[in-house]
């Protein structure tokens, strides 16, 4: 009625002698009528959207749009004199667009400041990143919870002048230090799901700097597609280091050879064993065979796949792979189709000093298991391996190496596929440094570190697991197929990492590099050649084969026999050293 009115007068240029106010008054029932009935039935006073937003204001101009036309054709049809000009009409529904969306986006602006989180007790915090997460981040942060957004930073030129619910985007990463003197904020928050892990890195780096605490949003799969919420920030994990890589897994290709098949998994109750087990129970094996040596860790494993640990089950083998006749026993009674080879000593000082048990579980129970896989017919045997076996320095490298090379040969000896795959440290496994770093922690400092400039590749073990999975699938016989386990980080990054976390001062004392270790290790020997493979995140490689006579004689702690060296003397005579 409004924009009817304003229309017409602005038309007859002010003169409100010259109309009509009757058929005015006519035209806009006809159009509040009008407006009432096609704005209800199309969402727009049912409450549809939310006030203000893009969806709303696309909304309301279908149905002015709808209303004008009508408007317009009843005046232009009207019997006798028209009520005002038709060109009135038509710039009524501008007008009147326009007051309704101005209505709507000052009722907006109206809820958003009373919804707006007050209080001289909220942090300031630092946004990281100008896009759709730091736009909801900074969006949760201003109606609740105990932070305030104080300012944003992002390396894009382009949004100098940008301003996300009031809050100005101060600069890029350089001018953190600046815009925390001008803030005083004490937390940061990278809103990037999917930031990388040199992004990340830097960032923490940065804000340990500055003694700031570096908080993190989940990736964006973690949320459920759901919108950000207070909840979900949380301090920077060490897994954040790494950054986040989408794992494309080829789920018909895993089912295709795990679904319906008996699988043994050697190894079964350590870090990269147990979650193997957890990953393969979700594609319905006909039978998932657990081995260990460990029954506490095959209890724990079983709790966790099965909600309990009577250990009451076949499929918890307890055994050593050096102890062929055991091995012998399972493969009768199991018959496994499907081999996970994830058993091994891995240790690295230890193994230094004590390297006839490095050589017995690695190269020798390795050498069992494939025996008995090729006896027993195993279509898929998948030999875990180590990054230390390319280019190996230490006997950790030289016995997985081995392993590699045995896979290898029992992959041309026999009709299955036989293939290693080869990655880095596991974040969090038993054993790794970060359990050693927070025992350290807890128990006062100082954490030991081998050198400041050490480096590993580190992988978490769902990423590692989910992986070795989808290698699994692939058919490269007689290849060792190499994870990608992004860049290489700082061990003592971790260690800073871990002691930015905690609420005490803790000394990071360099031990120097013990014996066999690198200090920074490599995929691959110098004399391989990677190439790709049908997964965009594994490389392949090939390793010459080595039979188990030949590698009897590199085997300088083999007092006794622990294969049956005749046997194997007889299938590969021709390949015996001179």
């Amino acid at each position: 009625m409004l924009g009817l009115w304003l229309a017409t007068f602005l038309r007859y240029e002010l003169d409100f002698g010259a109309v009509d106010l009757l058929g005015v008054l006519a035209l806009g029932s006809i159009a509040m009528v009008a407006q009432l009935v096609v704005g209800r039935l199309g969402g727009l006073y049912v409450h549809r959207w939310r006030y203000g937003t893009f969806d709303e204001i696309l909304g309301t101009l279908k149905v002015v749009s709808f209303v004008t036309v009508l408007v317009a054709a009843a005046d232009a049809f009207s019997p006798g004199v028209r009520p005002i000009p038709v060109s009135a009409a038509v710039v009524s529904g501008f007008i009147a667009l326009g007051i309704m969306c101005a209505g709507r986006l000052v009722w907006r602006q109206k809820l958003e400041k009373w919804t707006r989180a007050e209080g001289d007790d909220r942090m300031p915090i630092i946004v990281v990143g100008a896009g759709s997460g730091g736009l909801q981040v900074v969006t949760a942060m201003v109606k609740a919870g105990p932070f305030h957004p104080v300012a944003v930073i992002d390396d894009n030129p382009d949004l100098r002048n940008l301003r996300i619910k009031g809050v100005k985007v101060s600069g890029d990463r350089s001018s953190l230090a600046r815009v925390v003197e001008q803030t005083g904020a004490r937390h940061i928050i990278l809103a990037i799901p999917s930031a990388s892990g040199e992004f990340i890195r830097d960032i923490a780096k940065r804000a340990d700097e500055l003694e700031l605490q570096t908080l993190i949003l989940p990736p964006v799969e973690s949320m459920f597609g759901l919108g950000v919420n207070v909840a979900d920030i949380r301090p920077l994990t060490e897994a954040d280091l790494l950054g986040r890589r989408e794992l494309s897994l080829d789920i018909e290709s895993v089912a295709g050879y795990l679904t319906g098949k008996r699988v043994l998994v050697t190894g079964a109750g350590g870090s990269i064993g147990s979650e193997l087990c957890r990953q393969i129970h979700r594609f319905a094996p006909e039978s998932l065979v657990m081995l260990d040596r460990d029954e506490s860790a095959l209890q724990a494993v079983q709790i966790s796949i099965e909600g309990r640990g009577l250990l009451d089950s076949r499929d918890l083998v307890v055994g050593c792979i050096r102890d062929r006749d055991r091995l012998r026993q399972v493969f009768e009674e199991h018959l496994p189709e499907v081999v996970f080879h994830a058993a091994a000593l891995k240790h690295l000082p230890l193994l230094e000093m004590y390297a006839e048990e490095g050589w017995k579980t690695n190269v020798w129970g390795t050498q069992n298991l494939l025996e008995l896989a090729g006896e027993f017919e195993v279509g898929r045997f998948v030999n875990i391996s180590t990054d230390k076996a390319a280019d190996a320095s230490s006997v950790l490298g030289q016995t997985k190496r081995i392993a590699e090379q045995l896979t290898a040969y029992a992959g041309e000896e026999n009709s299955g596929t036989y293939l290693s795959v080869r990655f880095g440290n596991v974040l969090g496994s038993r054993g790794s440094v970060l359990p050693l770093f927070r025992e350290q922690i807890a128990q006062g400092g100082p954490i030991t570190v081998t050198h400041p400039e050490v480096t590993r590749f580190f992988m978490t073990i769902p990423e590692a697991c989910e992986l070795v999975i989808q290698a699994g699938a692939l058919s490269h016989d007689g290849e060792v197929l190499v994870l990608d386990m992004g860049e290489p980080v700082k061990i003592a990054d971790l260690a800073r990492r871990l002691i930015a976390e905690c609420d005490r001062s803790v000394e990071i004392v360099y031990t120097g590099l013990r014996p066999g270790e690198k200090m920074h290790e490599v995929l691959f020997s110098p004399d391989e050649l990677p190439t790709a493979s049908e997964h965009p995140m594994v490389q392949r490689v090939k390793v010459p084969s080595m039979t188990p006579v030949l590698a009897a004689f590199n085997d300088p702690y083999l007092d006794a026999p622990v294969i049956d060296i005749s046997a194997a003397s007889s299938r590969s005579a021709h390949r015996l050293p001179a």
